[in-house]
Protein backbone atom coordinates (compact mmCIF):
# COMPACT_ATOMS: atom_id res chain seq x y z
CA UNK A 1 0.00 0.00 0.00
CA UNK A 2 1.49 3.62 -1.07
CA UNK A 3 2.41 5.78 2.10
CA UNK A 4 1.27 9.00 2.81
CA UNK A 5 2.76 11.72 0.02
CA UNK A 6 5.08 13.33 3.03
CA UNK A 7 6.65 9.86 3.55
CA UNK A 8 8.75 9.85 0.18
CA UNK A 9 10.14 13.52 1.30
CA UNK A 10 11.13 12.73 4.57
CA UNK A 11 8.42 13.63 6.96
CA UNK A 12 5.56 12.06 8.36
CA UNK A 13 2.11 13.78 8.17
CA UNK A 14 0.99 14.39 12.18
CA UNK A 15 -2.25 13.15 13.30
CA UNK A 16 -4.43 13.91 16.38
CA UNK A 17 -7.25 11.74 17.23
CA UNK A 18 -9.68 12.05 19.59
CA UNK A 19 -12.58 9.26 20.49
CA UNK A 20 -13.88 8.96 24.32
CA UNK A 21 -13.79 4.84 23.05
CA UNK A 22 -10.18 3.97 24.34
CA UNK A 23 -10.24 0.79 21.81
CA UNK A 24 -11.08 2.50 18.74
CA UNK A 25 -7.82 5.32 19.73
CA UNK A 26 -6.02 1.85 19.87
CA UNK A 27 -7.52 0.64 16.84
CA UNK A 28 -7.13 3.87 14.58
CA UNK A 29 -3.56 4.81 16.32
CA UNK A 30 -2.18 1.35 14.73
CA UNK A 31 -3.74 1.68 11.31
CA UNK A 32 -2.22 5.56 11.55
CA UNK A 33 1.23 4.11 12.17
CA UNK A 34 0.89 1.15 9.67
CA UNK A 35 -0.43 3.10 7.29
CA UNK A 36 2.71 5.92 7.67
CA UNK A 37 1.40 8.44 9.77
CA UNK A 38 2.98 9.71 12.84
CA UNK A 39 0.09 10.05 15.75
CA UNK A 40 1.15 12.83 17.49
CA UNK A 41 -1.30 13.19 20.36
CA UNK A 42 -5.07 11.80 21.29
CA UNK A 43 -7.78 12.49 23.52
CA UNK A 44 -10.96 11.49 24.43
CA UNK A 45 -13.23 14.61 23.59
CA UNK A 46 -13.64 17.77 21.45
CA UNK A 47 -11.95 20.62 23.90
CA UNK A 48 -8.64 17.96 24.55
CA UNK A 49 -8.32 17.72 20.20
CA UNK A 50 -8.59 21.32 19.92
CA UNK A 51 -6.14 21.92 22.40
CA UNK A 52 -3.85 19.61 21.24
CA UNK A 53 -4.11 21.08 17.78
CA UNK A 54 -3.43 24.39 18.96
CA UNK A 55 -0.38 23.21 20.43
CA UNK A 56 0.74 20.41 18.38
CA UNK A 57 -0.04 22.25 15.06
CA UNK A 58 -1.14 18.44 13.23
CA UNK A 59 -1.36 18.34 9.50
CA UNK A 60 -4.88 16.14 10.16
CA UNK A 61 -7.16 15.94 13.07
CA UNK A 62 -9.37 12.57 13.01
CA UNK A 63 -12.19 12.59 15.87
CA UNK A 64 -15.33 10.66 16.34
CA UNK A 65 -18.68 12.69 15.71
CA UNK A 66 -20.68 12.26 18.92
CA UNK A 67 -17.85 13.07 22.21
CA UNK A 68 -19.02 14.20 26.00
CA UNK A 69 -18.50 17.76 26.30
CA UNK A 70 -16.95 19.51 23.31
CA UNK A 71 -18.27 16.79 20.26
CA UNK A 72 -16.49 16.47 17.15
CA UNK A 73 -18.64 18.81 15.14
CA UNK A 74 -17.96 21.87 17.86
CA UNK A 75 -14.27 20.97 17.78
CA UNK A 76 -13.58 21.26 14.32
CA UNK A 77 -15.86 24.32 14.12
CA UNK A 78 -13.30 25.91 16.32
CA UNK A 79 -10.42 24.14 14.43
CA UNK A 80 -11.55 25.61 10.62
CA UNK A 81 -11.96 29.17 12.37
CA UNK A 82 -8.39 28.94 13.59
CA UNK A 83 -7.13 27.18 10.11
CA UNK A 84 -5.22 24.74 12.42
CA UNK A 85 -5.68 21.40 10.00
CA UNK A 86 -8.19 19.28 8.33
CA UNK A 87 -10.76 17.63 9.92
CA UNK A 88 -11.78 14.02 9.28
CA UNK A 89 -14.76 12.80 11.11
CA UNK A 90 -16.06 9.24 12.06
CA UNK A 91 -19.48 9.12 11.94
CA UNK A 92 -22.28 6.34 11.73
CA UNK A 93 -24.43 5.60 8.72
CA UNK A 94 -27.59 6.84 11.01
CA UNK A 95 -26.12 10.41 11.75
CA UNK A 96 -26.28 12.25 9.10
CA UNK A 97 -28.18 15.42 10.12
CA UNK A 98 -25.43 15.26 12.29
CA UNK A 99 -23.37 15.09 8.88
CA UNK A 100 -24.96 18.57 8.10
CA UNK A 101 -24.57 20.07 10.93
CA UNK A 102 -20.85 19.31 10.40
CA UNK A 103 -20.83 20.71 6.85
CA UNK A 104 -21.65 23.90 8.33
CA UNK A 105 -18.47 23.63 10.77
CA UNK A 106 -16.34 23.11 7.60
CA UNK A 107 -15.33 19.68 8.11
CA UNK A 108 -13.92 18.52 4.72
CA UNK A 109 -14.01 14.19 5.12
CA UNK A 110 -16.24 11.56 6.87
CA UNK A 111 -15.24 8.13 7.43
CA UNK A 112 -18.26 5.74 8.49
CA UNK A 113 -17.55 3.18 11.21
CA UNK A 114 -16.96 0.47 11.56
CA UNK A 115 -13.91 0.96 8.84
CA UNK A 116 -10.98 -0.83 7.74
CA UNK A 117 -7.24 0.07 6.96
CA UNK A 118 -8.01 0.16 3.52
CA UNK A 119 -10.26 2.50 3.76
CA UNK A 120 -8.58 4.79 5.72
CA UNK A 121 -5.93 6.34 3.38
CA UNK A 122 -8.08 7.57 0.92
CA UNK A 123 -10.78 9.56 3.23
CA UNK A 124 -7.21 10.94 4.78
CA UNK A 125 -6.13 11.90 1.32
CA UNK A 126 -9.78 13.57 0.34
CA UNK A 127 -9.92 15.50 3.62
CA UNK A 128 -6.12 17.11 2.95
CA UNK A 129 -6.96 17.63 -0.52
CA UNK A 130 -10.24 19.33 0.34
CA UNK A 131 -8.38 21.46 2.70
CA UNK A 132 -6.37 22.74 0.46
CA UNK A 133 -9.07 23.46 -1.60
CA UNK A 134 -10.65 25.08 0.69
CA UNK A 135 -7.42 27.17 1.93
CA UNK A 136 -7.75 28.08 -1.69
CA UNK A 137 -11.53 29.15 -1.80
CA UNK A 138 -11.12 31.19 1.33
CA UNK A 139 -8.19 33.26 -0.11
CA UNK A 140 -10.84 34.98 -2.54
CA UNK A 141 -13.86 35.71 0.25
CA UNK A 142 -13.45 37.36 3.56
CA UNK A 143 -15.42 35.51 5.94
CA UNK A 144 -15.12 31.92 6.84
CA UNK A 145 -18.97 31.62 6.43
CA UNK A 146 -18.80 32.97 2.78
CA UNK A 147 -15.49 30.41 2.19
CA UNK A 148 -18.33 27.30 3.69
CA UNK A 149 -20.73 28.12 0.92
CA UNK A 150 -18.84 28.67 -1.99
CA UNK A 151 -17.06 25.43 -1.23
CA UNK A 152 -20.39 23.86 -1.21
CA UNK A 153 -21.07 25.18 -4.72
CA UNK A 154 -17.34 24.13 -6.13
CA UNK A 155 -18.17 20.49 -4.83
CA UNK A 156 -21.68 20.33 -6.74
CA UNK A 157 -19.23 21.91 -9.93
CA UNK A 158 -16.94 19.52 -9.25
CA UNK A 159 -19.29 16.64 -9.31
CA UNK A 160 -20.71 17.80 -12.33
CA UNK A 161 -17.53 18.00 -14.07
CA UNK A 162 -16.27 14.77 -12.50
CA UNK A 163 -19.51 12.81 -14.07
CA UNK A 164 -19.96 14.84 -17.39
CA UNK A 165 -16.08 14.47 -18.07
CA UNK A 166 -14.78 11.71 -16.30
CA UNK A 167 -12.68 14.12 -14.24
CA UNK A 168 -10.60 12.75 -10.98
CA UNK A 169 -12.20 15.17 -7.94
CA UNK A 170 -8.59 17.70 -8.47
CA UNK A 171 -8.53 17.61 -11.97
CA UNK A 172 -12.16 19.20 -11.75
CA UNK A 173 -10.77 21.99 -9.26
CA UNK A 174 -8.03 22.58 -10.98
CA UNK A 175 -10.47 23.34 -13.52
CA UNK A 176 -13.08 25.56 -11.74
CA UNK A 177 -9.52 27.18 -10.74
CA UNK A 178 -8.43 28.12 -14.21
CA UNK A 179 -11.48 29.03 -15.34
CA UNK A 180 -11.39 31.41 -12.64
CA UNK A 181 -8.22 33.00 -13.19
CA UNK A 182 -8.64 33.33 -17.48
CA UNK A 183 -11.80 34.67 -16.58
CA UNK A 184 -11.01 36.68 -14.12
CA UNK A 185 -14.40 35.78 -11.88
CA UNK A 186 -14.42 34.16 -9.02
CA UNK A 187 -14.39 30.71 -8.24
CA UNK A 188 -18.14 31.02 -6.69
CA UNK A 189 -19.18 32.45 -9.92
CA UNK A 190 -17.66 29.66 -12.07
CA UNK A 191 -19.17 27.05 -10.18
CA UNK A 192 -22.52 28.62 -10.67
CA UNK A 193 -22.52 29.18 -13.91
CA UNK A 194 -21.12 25.28 -14.50
CA UNK A 195 -24.68 24.71 -11.88
CA UNK A 196 -26.81 26.71 -14.53
CA UNK A 197 -25.56 25.81 -17.50
CA UNK A 198 -26.31 21.57 -16.06
CA UNK A 199 -29.72 22.65 -15.03
CA UNK A 200 -31.00 24.30 -18.55
CA UNK A 201 -28.96 21.14 -20.05
CA UNK A 202 -31.19 18.76 -18.02
CA UNK A 203 -34.63 20.79 -18.71
CA UNK A 204 -33.87 21.03 -22.20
Amino acid sequence: MALPETENRGRKRRVVIADDESIIRLDLGEMLVSLGYEVVGEGSDGAIAVELAQKLRPDLVIMDIKMPGMDGIAAARELTRAKIAPVLLLTAYSEQHLVERAKEAGVVAYLVKPFREAELLPSIEIALARFAEFQTVEKEVDSLKEAIETRKVVEQAKGILMEGQGLKESEAFHRIRKASMDTRKSMREIAEAILLTNQLEKSS
